[in-house]
């Protein structure tokens, strides 16, 4: 018996048999497991969840179904893997912190963006959400194939019909044997926009590139937000199928009690668990490796995410938030594989090739759909052919039908009559009475003329692709429409990706900054011309104490130089600034540039490029001058720059770029001016203090300065809106260091100065209150009166408000559209016509 067992052995080849299993054993993983389809989006799993859901008609109109009856029917149907991974798909194509647009409505507990798992499927509920009704939409019509379950007693879907760009809007992550996909999600409306502009494009005959694409799809949208640092990784992604994407948490550091900040954050990057995160963040306080956090917690609730971080007094928040950002998921990498399967082929696919094919996925659901439609509408129409033919002759078709004996025989007797088919026989001897009647001819009559005129239209798009894509582009849009949304992912800026900027428009744009030192960027539309002494517009919700402090008209692209009150100099680009609507409030400076703890900004000002013959002029409230070399600022440190010594009670109030052939001019608040040459006061380093430009009053400070070439005239504005201009020249040069003349009248109806604008009859000002109300003005408006008067009103203002700062419109005419300077003068001739 022992040499019958042993003559059963069989010798085999071990790696020959290893190596068959293990690729029989990769190819399911990768064909049937892990990876998504190219035309809807899904892993298979996901996909029989989907359509378990619609067989048990679990859809948005219908209460809530259990979800252990839901994986039940999926596992005993089409998935026979294990519960744990169907629920865990149900789970998570129901967390809108895992799914950009979630195709499962989940009713209870779903886990948490802490990490937290689900309930058991026993105590949760689910239901279809309203858009994965689209990637079902016209399943029952033919329009995709369907193949035999495992056992061969079901039929499931090889892919769903996907209306919309699923693949690409909610992204998908899996890891097969040898190969993984990692796709972000992306906003809808823009992956819409993008397959309707290769449509336009196939209708037109032209050709669409991955630049045309990449200029309409900006980036992933991730459903927790967050902020992508740079372009780079984005287009790498877009055009090789890889990439790097660095993102970034969204927060904010705001102001204490005591001279003590905090960092608070927002939005987290996507896929972070925000237990862990806190965890890592206490840990590297607890071994040191991060110091000046006092206090961390979590403050998340129902309106929102929020990590409040504490620091010491006397800790620059920027570097613990870099320290963070370097040792902490605060910035993440996100690895991008646009992996997905192509007729049953993995591949790696750049962005137009996963739009390409996923449109022509959608010409074969919408060919299929046409064609099912036209043969139903032929079916009917038929039919209806048939009944009319009986209604015209009814008086012998009621007659052959009395005197047959059986159905079949008058059936037969009809069809040979007069010329029917089956179908056509089988509709009149099932004809009700009803039918006689005049108004039930009438609609059978209507409906064939609809149906002849539908058949007509189904075979003209199935004659003509053009129409076809047109079918296809005005449904996709109809969805756009419905379930699009605003992004939540914001493109930022990164320092060392230099190609950001080409992307970016050069365009005007306005800069506010208040006495707190909240800063943000405007477009200049915002503030149209008015009338002198009107009332102006809001201009920012103030908060109390503080208000626009600073105002500045430039181009995105320039540089912005900060000055501080210790005399040091930061500087960033304009387009850096993040963008907010005029009654925004804005970020917080502190979030931009490293401030020192007591360290506030008192000027700031534009430049485009550091020029050898150029000198930064500067005069503090004190009455000291100072001019350096441009080109001494050139290479700034992102934690600034020295850039004047100043004394303690003094501080720095304005910077002007000059070029040594200029006139210098001095204001106060008393209404005194002085005017020297700048040849005057000599060339010093960065470090130095200057000179003495002039000799104050007690009390009086400087509060502007100008030079002459900025205009022919002085547009001279109190704190209480009464403002005139005086022409330059009623001002002769004196030598430095001297009292000066009265320039203005000051009385208790005007107050004291606030501001001084070297203007011509051509330019605007705006005016800014203490309350954020922004007046924009036109000079030859106000008053041209001598140095010694104190003008007229050039702004109604209410009681206790005072006018904060002036500032010049300065529009870079080059960078305005015919539109723009058409507008322009429209504008100006109604007004003269008003006028």
């Amino acid at each position: 018996m022992d040499d019958k067992i042993f003559d059963q052995i069989l010798q085999v080849d071990l790696k020959k048999t290893m190596e068959t299993s293990y690729i029989d054993y990769a190819m399911s993983v990768i064909a049937s497991r892990a990876l998504p389809d190219v035309r809807d989006g899904l892993k298979p799993v996901q996909r029989r969840v989907l359509y378990s859901m619609i067989e048990l008609n679990n859809t948005p109109d219908k209460p809530h179904r259990k979800s252990a009856r839901i994986v039940g029917d999926t596992m005993g149907k089409y998935h026979p893997h294990g519960d744990s991974s169907i629920y865990g798909a149900l789970v998570n194509m129901a967390q809108q912190w895992s799914t950009r647009y979630p195709l499962v409505d989940g009713h209870g507990n779903f886990g948490s963006v802490d990490g937290d798992g689900a309930a058991a499927m026993r105590y949760t509920e689910a239901r279809l959400s309203k858009i994965s009704i689209k990637m079902i939409e016209d399943i029952n019509k033919d329009t995709v194939d369907f193949t035999p379950n495992f056992d061969e007693t079901e039929k499931e879907p090889v892919v769903l019909p996907s209306r919309y760009p699923n693949l690409l809007v909610n992204g998908t992550t899996g890891i097969a044997v040898g190969m993984a996909t990692n796709i972000p999600p992306h906003n809808l409306g823009e992956v819409i926009d993008a397959v309707v502009k290769i449509i336009d494009d196939d209708i037109e005959n032209q050709e669409t590139t991955i630049d045309d694409l990449i200029k309409i799809v900006k980036g992933p949208d991730f459903p927790t937000g967050g902020t992508i640092l740079g372009t780079s990784g984005i287009n790498e992604a877009y055009r090789t199928g890889r990439g790097k994407i660095k993102v970034r948490a969204v927060t904010d550091i705001e102001p204490m009690h005591a001279g003590k900040n905090r960092i608070v954050v927002t939005e987290l990057p996507y896929l972070v668990n925000k237990a862990r995160l806190i965890e890592k963040i206490a840990e590297l306080v607890k071994l040191k490796r991060i110091e000046g956090i006092t206090a961390l917690r979590d403050e998340s609730d129902r309106e929102g995410m929020r990590i409040a971080i504490e620091l010491k007094n006397g800790v620059n928040p920027s570097v613990i938030l870099n320290q963070l950002y370097k040792h902490t998921q605060l910035q993440d990498t996100f690895g991008v594989i646009n992996l997905a399967l192509v007729n049953n082929e993995p591949k790696i696919l750049n962005l137009k090739e996963l739009l390409e094919y996923y449109l022509e996925h959608q010409k074969d659901v919408i060919t299929r759909r046409t064609k099912y439609d036209l043969n139903k509408a032929e079916e009917r129409a038929h039919i209806l052919q048939g009944l009319i033919i009986a209604l015209d002759n009814i008086d012998e078709v009621i007659q052959i039908i009395r005197s047959s004996k059986t159905t079949a025989e008058a059936k037969e007797r009809l069809i040979n009559r007069f010329s029917l088919s089956e179908a056509q026989s089988q509709a009149i001897v099932d004809m009700r009475l009803r039918a006689l009647t005049g108004l039930e001819r009438e609609k059978i009559e209507s409906e064939y003329q609809q149906l002849m005129e539908k058949i007509a239209e189904l075979k003209a798009i199935l004659a003509d692709e053009n129409k076809l894509l047109t079918v296809i582009k005005e449904e996709i849009l109809a969805i756009k429409d419905k379930f699009s949304d605003e992004r939540r992912t914001q493109i930022g800026y990164d320092e060392y990706d230099m190609s950001m900027e080409d992307l970016i428009p050069e365009k005007n744009t306005v800069i506010t900054m208040t006495k707190v030192g909240y800063i943000k960027r405007m477009d200049i539309d915002n503030f149209k011309a008015q009338h002198r002494g009107g009332k102006g517009i809001k201009g920012m919700e103030t908060i109390d104490g503080d208000y626009i402090d600073e105002m500045m008209m430039t181009t995105s692209h320039h540089y912005l130089m900060f000055f501080t009150n210790e005399g040091r100099v930061y500087r960033i680009k304009a387009y850096e600034i993040p963008e907010a609507s005029r009654t925004a409030r804005g970020t917080a400076i502190i979030n931009l540039i490293p401030l020192q703890p007591n360290e506030k900004i008192t000027a700031m000002i534009p430049i485009k490029e550091y020029k050898k013959d150029q000198y930064l002029f500067m005069a503090t409230k004190k009455g000291i001058v100072k001019k350096t070399s441009v080109c001494d600022y050139e290479n700034i440190r992102k934690n600034g720059l020295a850039a004047i010594k100043l004394r303690d009670d003094d501080e720095l109030i304005e910077v002007k770029i000059t070029n040594d052939d200029n006139e210098i001019m001095l204001f106060t608040k008393y209404g005194q001016c002085i005017k020297f040459k700048e040849a005057d006061v000599r060339t010093t380093g960065r470090t130095t203090m200057g000179v003495i430009g002039m000799n104050l009053s007690a009390e009086d400070e400087v509060i502007a300065m100008q030079i002459d070439t900025q205009g022919d005239a002085l547009l001279i504005v109190s704190e209480n809106g009464i403002g005139k201009c005086t022409l330059m020249n009623e001002f002769t040069p004196q030598n430095r260091g001297g009292k000066g003349v009265k320039c203005y009248k000051i009385t208790e109806k005007t107050g004291c100065l606030v501001g001084v604008k070297a203007v011509t009859a051509e330019n605007e000002v705006m005016l800014i209150t203490t309350e954020g109300i922004i007046i924009r003005i036109k000079v030859e408006d106000t008053a041209l009166s001598g140095r010694v008067t104190s003008g007229v009103k050039l702004i109604d203002l209410d009681e206790n408000v005072k006018v904060a700062s002036v500032a010049k419109v300065r529009e870079d005419k080059s960078l305005m559209s015919d539109d723009d300077e058409n507008s322009e003068e429209d504008q100006e001739s109604e007004e003269k016509e008003d006028n």
